[in-house]
């Protein structure tokens, strides 16, 4: 028995009084999935280890940032190496340096690549380097996507085909949003030449993996580059994570600035704006536009991402991509045949997974989906066989090289069994 000082509820009581809401991201509080999160004393692998002993296998892997699994022996030693050398310095370092060509070598297209601390930070920055590079305001952004908490991007589109962005929290005014386009994923906007930049996910991978449509995002490649707008690619998911030159090798479109990070990091905060070089040169100090950051391109997080990239070859894609599409088939027939209607969305070795019986292509469709409450069921029936998902459902499952044929298995079996779980509660409740 676990003495309760030592138990999650006890630890995540203690952290509701030192922190909002008890957590540092608030999805992490599991409010959308009920009950109380666990809390994390370590992980290794495909696994993660809570303050009460339990192990979990693990499909959050912090989001999408581990790709290699928890504590890789090979990151860890490096980072060790790197640590001894000093943490920060406020110069530049060799690691970032490195870092910054072989994101440039990986990624056809990219010139330059300025390091950030955060996703939120590189797509900001993104968005003021079109400006700039226009002359002009407006950004148009699609529904579902999430790019970060700068307030300029918390809008939301509300009811319509269109909508000029209304404020998606508190604390962000009318005016702060009133230039931000919101439209449905997958719909080719008409822009005009008062927009600067089109910014979108090349895979919807915050409202629970929803992929572009055949010809979508070359479709918004033209519609840019009629008027002079700039397409901007949030890679901060997709990144690394769908091939060795993430979304825009993937479908073969070169937007003109992309945003990476998570992966990038290697489980470090790091993150990075690339594009072109006569549009990143306009960041100061060798143009007008000024971005800074003492802890960008911190030398430990250049360090562990460069050592991730290094093992991240197109035989580890076609590897990961093998073990989702195992995933996914065993998913959709185990809870499909319990008579619970499933889909599970799969770009590479990238899944979601959605309770419908029809393709989800939008954010409409998606909040169809999670507003059913099944997601929230499946949580947490999977949790108490120890298997665990992100606890929100507008968010991706994350493979990464250390789940094994017998973790899958696991998961397979475990998601069968809660599925016949749903369908027995739903059989009561008719």
């Amino acid at each position: 028995m676990v003495e309760d000082r030592f138990s999650n509820s006890a630890w995540f009581e203690r952290a509701t009084k030192s922190m909002p809401g008890g957590v540092s991201s608030p999805v992490r509080s599991f409010r959308s999935v009920g009950g109380t999160p666990y809390i994390v004393e370590h992980g290794k692998g495909a696994y993660v280890y809570d303050v009460e002993g339990k192990r979990y296998l693990d499909y959050v892997q912090s989001y999408g940032a581990s790709i290699l699994g928890h504590a890789d022996d090979d990151v860890v030693r490096a980072t060790q190496e790197a640590l001894a050398l000093g943490t920060t310095f406020g110069a530049p370092t060799k690691p970032e340096i490195e870092l910054a060509e072989e994101i440039v070598k990986r990624v056809k297209g990219v010139d330059l690549v300025r390091f950030v601390s955060s996703g939120t930070e590189a797509v900001m920055t993104a968005v003021r380097v079109a400006r700039a590079a226009t002359h002009r305001k407006k950004v148009v952004v699609f529904e579902g996507c999430y790019h970060g908490h700068s307030d300029g991007l918390l809008a939301t589109g509300g009811s319509g085909i269109a909508t000029f962005g209304m404020p998606s929290t508190l604390g962000v005014t009318p005016e702060a949003v009133k230039e931000t386009l919101v439209l449905p994923y997958n719909t080719v906007p008409t822009i005009d030449a008062d927009v600067a930049c089109v910014v979108v996910e090349p895979v919807a991978a915050n409202m629970g993996v929803v992929l572009p449509n055949d010809g979508w995002l070359m479709s918004l490649k033209k519609s840019c580059d009629l008027v002079g707008a700039l397409l901007i690619f949030d890679e901060v998911i997709t990144g690394f994570r769908l091939s060795r030159g993430g979304a825009s090798s993937y479908f073969g479109i070169q937007p003109d600035l992309w945003c990476f990070g998570k992966i990038i990091g290697g489980g470090f905060p790091l993150a990075a704006l690339a594009g072109r070089k006569d549009l990143m040169e306009l960041l100061a100090p060798a143009g007008p536009v000024y971005q800074a950051g003492t802890l960008s391109g911190n030398p430990i997080a250049a360090t562990a991402g460069l050592k991730v990239l290094e093992k991240l070859d197109d035989k580890f894609y076609v590897d990961l991509t093998k073990k989702a599409s195992l995933l996914k088939e065993g998913l959709e027939s185990g809870i499909g045949q319990r008579g619970i209607a499933v889909r599970v969305p799969q770009v590479g070795p990238l899944l979601g997974i959605f309770f419908s019986d029809t393709p989800v292509t939008n954010f409409i469709q998606a909040k169809e989906s999670c507003d059913t409450g099944r997601y929230k069921q499946f949580f947490n029936l999977l949790l108490k066989e120890k298997v665990a998902l992100a606890p929100g459902p507008y968010e991706a499952m994350f493979l990464t090289s250390s789940h094994s044929d017998h973790d899958i298995a696991k998961t397979i079996e475990s998601a069968d069994s809660a599925a016949s779980k749903m369908a027995h509660l739903e059989a009561k409740q008719w």
